[in-house]
């Protein structure tokens, strides 16, 4: 397998929702690699994949209308490396993984719960833009577009995007932390980069 997903890295998965990249690990008695992501959504739950089912194309019979190519599209500027990579032709799986693959087709969803709410499945565009932006200068502009309809989550999601770690407090409080961090690592790139 020529595609692997490196820590950090935020992918789409084609319902909807964000990943972000925690490791790729190796199962300690089989040897199978496995792909440790959290959810960029909800109460940012930690899940395991194997590497070939993170990485396989959309089942085009149980899901015709899924817009993406793979189950998991990498975002942002790098997207394009994982559709070179993989080399797999379209519609060919292990019989394995056809067994396997149902049970692993809907990440975040906590065992028992098969529906996901709409919130959870639709992001904000601006959201997404912030995920995607190339520096703190364009994330600082996007934060202030989000000011009058940011929420906790989107805090959470975006400190998580930018390794930061904010406190408690109400979401204006939360949202000013945010900005303040983003102020000063912006300021910190700049220099960097003279």
């Amino acid at each position: 397998m020529s595609f692997i997903p490196k820590p950090h890295e935020i992918y789409k998965h084609f319902k909807g929702n964000l990943y972000q990249i925690t490791a790729v690990a190796e199962h300690t008695e089989t040897g199978e690699q496995l792909v440790i992501y959290q959810a960029l959504y909800g109460d940012f739950k930690t899940y395991a994949r194997p590497l070939a089912l993170f990485v396989s194309r959309v089942d085009r019979e149980k899901y015709p209308d899924a817009e993406q190519e793979f189950r998991f599209e990498l975002q942002g500027p790098d997207g394009e490396r994982q559709r070179t990579a993989v080399h797999e032709p379209e519609g060919e799986t292990t019989g394995a993984g056809e067994d396997q693959s149902a049970a692993w087709e809907s990440p975040g969803v906590a065992a028992g719960n098969s529906e996901m709410s709409e919130g959870e499945l639709s992001l904000d565009p601006l959201l997404l833009e912030f995920l995607d932006a190339d520096g703190y200068e364009e994330r600082l502009n996007i934060l202030a577009g989000l000011h009058h309809r940011i929420t906790d989550e989107m805090i959470t999601t975006m400190a998580i995007a930018c390794d930061v770690e904010i406190g408690g407090g109400d979401t204006e409080e939360r949202y000013e932390a945010l900005k303040s961090c983003l102020v000063t690592l912006e300021r910190y790139e700049c220099n960097r980069l003279r």
